[in-house]
């Protein structure tokens, strides 16, 4: 009984949970970064190369048993995925440094003893 409990005290941690969200949207995220080169992407910018070539779809480009197709939609993806993520960091980088810019709070005990000065040097 007592794994257990450590089990379900190791599982309910916060940082589980969140690795666990992370790892779902990731997989959404994956999704449709494969969906935006596949459908659109290499349709618009490849199309054509393609028909240059005279090949309709990408992931059938094969020299002898070698399909180079399928390695070049993967580059795509893996530079795609790189750049929106390079994107969304940056934004959350400059979003985070505007916070880390705003001066804390005065706590109430010092604000109190500022008026207390302020009133004693007026009395002067």
């Amino acid at each position: 009984m007592k794994i257990l409990q450590e089990f379900k005290s190791f599982a309910m941690k916060g940082n589980i949970l969140e690795l666990a969200v992370a790892v779902i949207l990731g997989g959404a995220f994956g999704t449709i970064v494969s969906s935006m080169v596949e459908d659109v992407i290499t349709p618009l910018l490849l199309a054509p190369a393609l028909d240059a070539i005279h090949a309709t779809d990408l992931d059938k480009l094969v020299w002898k048993s070698v399909k180079y197709g399928k390695f070049i939609a993967a580059i795509i993806k893996f530079l795609f995925t790189a750049a929106v993520l390079f994107i969304v960091i940056q934004s959350l980088n400059r979003v985070s440094k505007k916070e880390a810019a705003k001066p804390a709070p005065t706590p109430e005990e010092i604000s109190l003893l500022r008026e207390i000065r302020d009133s004693l040097k007026n009395r002067s």
